[in-house]
């Protein structure tokens, strides 16, 4: 059985992104129960509405389910606890070091993922003791890793640096992309952006549709003097733009991020004075779709993908 799967008792070597106003308790139930591993996203909620989401979701599905934890996290001792107390058995770390609470995780019976940009953070992560990594390459939207390395370059460097259970993430929303990543190494994907896409995401509806009819390009990485952000063209970005290019010290760019605007953007649907963020490879969907259609479509492409591959290599 693939690692992956076997790992986490999932039937598809599929992981949903634990996003930022994206990924709640319908969203994580609807993949789990489609036969991948679904995530909440600890990062836009406040630890009284992780618990809610927590037990929501398993109450919407009997299959596993995991919680994304950006180890930046303000109150990430309270959340910590949160996951033992309510019995959250795998949990997927970012945006920090995992050194410093993946033995607490796994010393209480919890698996551990952790998410890296570069082949000598998965040598770290893997030493630290996490059951499994997650390279996310530099077309990922939301947050992004410092070295802008691209999930075909990342994911062979990060095979050769660890023997965990290594699953690829970044520009993969279809079957035929994660056939590509397994070629190189991966032996599962994570696909946040196609997911985000979804009738079950927590999205606002008019931040879906804006993201359905983008074309290639409408996404840059920006926020470089912050965090790195994959952010979608429009009135944020073109302000970002251009206080980035009269060189705005650290200081400037946090006052014009200000708080909350990735909520007011994404959740609240605030295209305007929102900050938006999304992938490069929304550029391919134009259709709203439940989170069970879309499984089904990369799983079905995989297949065909798979299928073309061997008979037309030539190296049979």
């Amino acid at each position: 059985m693939n690692r992956v799967c076997k790992l986490w008792g999932i039937r598809y070597p599929i992981i949903q992104g634990g996003m930022v106003w994206c990924s709640g308790w319908r969203l994580a139930s609807a993949v789990s129960n489609a036969g991948g591993l679904g995530l909440l996203g600890a990062g836009s909620m406040p630890v009284d509405v992780l618990r809610e989401h927590i037990r929501k979701c398993k109450s919407a599905t009997d299959k596993p389910f995991g919680v994304n934890v950006p180890l930046r996290y303000p109150e990430i001792e309270k959340v910590m606890h949160l996951l033992v107390e309510e019995a959250v058995k795998i949990v997927f770390t970012s945006a920090g070091n995992p050194g410093t609470w993946t033995g607490f995780l796994k010393d209480r019976g919890v698996t551990v993922a952790h998410v890296v940009s570069s082949s000598k953070f998965a040598a770290k992560s893997e030493k630290a003791g996490v059951d499994a990594v997650v390279a996310e390459g530099f077309e990922a939207g939301g947050h992004n890793g410092r070295e802008e390395t691209t999930t075909l370059c990342l994911v062979p460097a990060v095979r050769k640096a660890t023997s965990l259970p290594l699953i690829a993430a970044g520009g993969i929303g279809t079957g035929e992309a994660m056939l590509a990543v397994q070629a190189l190494g991966a032996e599962g994907v994570q696909i946040g952006t196609r997911f985000a896409l979804t009738l079950e995401s927590s999205a606002h509806e008019a931040f879906k549709q804006l993201c359905l009819n983008l074309m290639e390009g409408d996404t840059k990485l920006l926020l470089k003097k912050l965090s790195p952000t994959r952010l979608v063209k429009g009135d944020f970005m073109s302000a970002v733009e251009a206080a980035e290019a009269r060189g705005a010290s650290v200081e400037e760019m946090q006052t014009l991020l200000g708080r909350g605007r990735s909520k007011k953007g994404i959740f609240e649907g605030d295209l305007k004075e929102g900050e938006l963020e999304i992938g490069q490879v929304a550029s391919m969907f134009r259709q709203l779709q439940s989170v069970e259609e879309a499984m089904h479509d990369i799983i079905d492409a995989y297949r065909r993908a798979h299928a073309a591959v061997a008979q037309n290599s030539g190296l049979a």
